[in-house]
């Protein structure tokens, strides 16, 4: 048995994505089912022309060709650029901000995920060694080149002291930072943490999944009949976490490794089950409690098969659900973060988000999947995040009774 977690409140959040920056931006697309995905073919990210050989769509962010300010320009990557971006957003930093002046910047944690961090800047580095017989120029540190890039950039650029720490587990990552941040906390080695997650679009993600044969050549489907595969984003997300109760709350996390295959799901769900058995254990509620459910849903065959199942298994048909991947794409170790600021969004907000470009649904999901959004007053949220090699995650977000628009659970 697992223990109850002490509440942690989520004190601020915010994302970035190609539906936009902020909170508004996302929750207007939720609204009005509104997706960020565009063609391939139309963008330049560092790998034309070969993007021109590949026909699908992706979720890019607008505006990274702007170098970081001149402070940080040893950490300058896309990938950092993007980090930047999203943390200027919804006064996130002045939450930062104000969070190290009342604990000491030594006691505010940083917990960062990413799949592939500064990866971009590398292949630039061989592009250029290809055309031209050498390396170009790099700045003096060699920390850009390495996962942990996200996190010293980070770290610096808030001016935080505290514990940082840097998770790769492919597209749970930023849902584990949650996880590992609570501990952290619940341990006192913390009062406060940021937490998130940031991947950005590179040649290495888009060719790879390629290789794999699950890119989907048209707008993502999740839960669909006819879903062809996946759509890849970029995106960052963060949210602030303090020790104490009231607002939105971090109210449990599960965590589990199935290890069934190095991409495949287990075709039973057992390791996803376990996480979501671990996060309602330690929040000390029911799956009869959750009012909404925010679904991993890649549209790969597999992956939503299972969830599926999982979903049928475990919870009452009605309960809504729904993947955001058909807005934003699959922002791969940004995904569990961005979950959770849908998931606080529909919290805050009343609107659960619906399965956009999804017309067919899955037989088995037709009691829960919602395919457009839903005006729902709830109190329980889960998030999933499954990724390769059966890394599992599960967090369950709640909102204090009484400060919210109402809830729908019992």
């Amino acid at each position: 048995m697992t223990s109850r977690l002490s509440p942690v409140r989520v004190s601020a959040y915010t994302a970035v994505s190609a539906l936009g920056a902020g909170k508004t931006a996302h929750l207007d697309a939720v609204v009005h089912g509104r997706s960020g995905l565009t063609p391939l073919g139309a963008h330049d990210f560092g790998i034309a022309p070969m993007a021109q050989m590949l026909d699908t769509w992706v979720g890019r962010v607008p505006g990274l060709e702007v170098p970081l300010p001149k402070p940080w320009a040893h950490w300058d990557c896309r990938n950092n650029r993007l980090a930047w971006l999203g943390l200027q957003n919804d006064g996130f930093m002045c939450a930062v901000r104000h969070a190290a002046e009342q604990h000491g910047a030594h006691r505010v944690a940083l917990v960062l995920g990413s799949s592939t961090a500064s990866i971009g800047a590398t292949e630039d580095g061989y592009k250029v060694l290809a055309q031209c017989g050498e390396f170009p120029p790099q700045p003096a540190n060699p920390a850009l080149h390495t996962l942990h890039s996200l996190t010293g950039f980070v770290q610096e650029a808030l001016g935080l002291r505290g514990p940082a720490q840097t998770i790769s587990t492919a597209c749970s990552s930023s849902a584990k930072a949650f996880a590992s941040a609570e501990r952290l906390i619940r341990l006192g080695l913390a009062d406060a943490a940021v937490v998130g997650g940031v991947d950005s679009l590179c040649g290495s993600v888009v060719f790879g999944f390629h290789a794999l044969q699950l890119v989907s050549p048209e707008p993502c489907r999740p839960f669909d009949t006819r879903r062809q595969g996946i759509n890849i984003g970029e995106a960052a997300a963060f949210a602030l976490l303090e020790r104490g109760a009231g607002g939105l709350q971090l109210l449990g996390c599960g965590e589990s490794s199935d290890a069934h295959h190095l991409s495949a799901p287990d075709p039973k769900g057992q390791g996803a089950e376990a996480a979501l058995d671990q996060a309602l254990s330690r929040a000390g509620l029911p799956a009869s409690a959750i009012g909404y459910i925010h679904l991993h849903g890649t549209a790969t065959p597999k992956n939503d098969d299972v969830e599926a199942q999982l979903i049928v298994r475990r919870f009452a048909p009605g309960t809504p659900a729904s993947s955001t991947k058909g807005m934003t794409g699959h922002t791969l170790g940004a995904a569990g973060a961005l979950g959770a600021v849908f998931s606080l969004l529909a919290l805050e907000s009343g609107v659960l988000p619906g399965t956009v470009n999804t017309a067919s649904v899955e037989p088995g999901m037709v009691p829960f999947l919602r395919v457009g959004p839903t005006p729902a007053r709830v109190r329980h949220v889960v998030s999933n995040a499954f990724a390769f090699g059966g890394s599992n995650s599960v967090l369950l977000f709640g909102q204090a009774s009484g400060q919210g628009p109402g809830d729908r659970d019992a």
